[in-house]
């Protein structure tokens, strides 16, 4: 029951984060993901975590209510242990409040929070589209991500991830969708232009970072440039 409790606390977290974003998106454009690229992104990502229609549904709605928060981008970097990059990508109604709290994340990780503009520049911003494995073989998605204004496709055993630049994202989208159908995930990203290997004892205080940033409310993503041991990975997995 406990574990059960604890799975549907995280479950709830997310499905917050997930409607702040359609809301946001919603109220930024028009309510009709046919016309809204950000909102398409949004709902597309709801699905993939099973966020019931009923929910996504008032999240849209919630845009054009009276009373509807609002709600600031902010983008905070920083550098967490083994001078690993971090950028964390947030949605606040109190700039004070979450700014003191990422940057005491950062602080009790033997980190410390940077100026914006301080590491995004190892990382490119793109777009990126992410399909089934299933959905085509690798030279299909291949020439079929050219065809449509891509830059590159990186396919693994699971997924195939499309690269777009940042304007050709929502092009790129509808022409892939009329062939392969809705994508896993349809987004904006930032991508680290080069990884880092740090040891063991980094890795798992990199990663505490990262999970006490993604617990707060306000952040939406977190992205990083490290990697770490198979060992570690087995070690936390198991």
């Amino acid at each position: 029951m406990h574990k059960k409790g604890k799975q549907d606390a995280i479950r709830s977290k997310l499905f917050s984060k997930l409607a702040r974003e359609i809301t946001v998106a919603a109220k930024m454009g028009l309510p009709d993901m046919s016309m809204n690229a950000r909102l398409r992104s949004a709902v597309i990502a709801a699905r993939a975590e099973n966020m019931p229609k009923d929910n996504i549904d008032r999240a849209i709605k919630k845009a054009s209510g009276a009373d509807v928060e609002n709600y600031d981008e902010v983008r905070y970097e920083g550098y967490a242990p083994g001078g690993v990059a971090v950028i964390v990508e947030a949605l606040t109604d109190n700039r004070n409040r979450t700014a003191g709290e990422v940057r005491s994340y950062f602080t009790k990780s033997g980190g410390a929070l940077a100026e914006t503009g301080a590491v995004s520049f190892m990382f490119d911003h793109v777009g990126l589209i992410v399909f089934d494995k299933k959905v085509a073989s690798d030279d299909a998605m291949l020439e079929a991500a050219i065809e449509a204004g891509a830059d590159d496709v990186v396919s693994g055993p699971d997924e195939h991830e499309v690269i777009t630049a940042l304007g050709s994202l929502r092009d790129a989208q509808k022409a892939l969708e009329a062939k392969f159908g809705e994508p896993r995930k349809a987004s904006l990203v930032w991508r680290p232009q080069n990884t880092i290997n740090v040891d063991d004892e980094a890795g798992e205080k990199i990663l505490k970072l990262i999970g006490a940033l993604e617990e707060n409310d306000d952040v939406q993503v977190v992205t990083a440039n490290f990697e770490i041991s198979d060992a570690l990975m087995a070690k936390l997995q198991g």
